[in-house]
């Protein structure tokens, strides 16, 4: 095996790459989290365990897609704006 290679990036560049990955791979989460509770909601029929399913995967979406456009539109999107909650 050889040497690393030289890396370019300081330690604060790399460190935020890789925190950055890792908000990347939350949201790659999220998206799966849609996703799969779309599918649930089509594939849930009438009985009244289901119906309360529907409700909840209907809640359940709302805040995953409102958590989904939060994180992408703070992480990506809003410079060196610091939001205040």
């Amino acid at each position: 095996m050889g040497a690393p290679a030289h890396d370019p990036r300081s330690a604060a560049q790399a460190a935020h790459e890789l925190a950055m990955s890792e908000v990347s791979d939350v949201l790659v989460n999220i998206e799966h989290a849609i996703t799969r509770a779309k599918k649930a909601k089509k594939r849930l029929g009438n009985s009244p365990e289901e119906h309360n399913a529907q409700l909840a995967l209907a809640d359940a979406l709302k805040e995953l897609e409102r958590t989904r456009t939060r994180l992408q539109k703070d992480a990506y999107f809003s410079g060196d704006e610091l939001r205040l909650v």
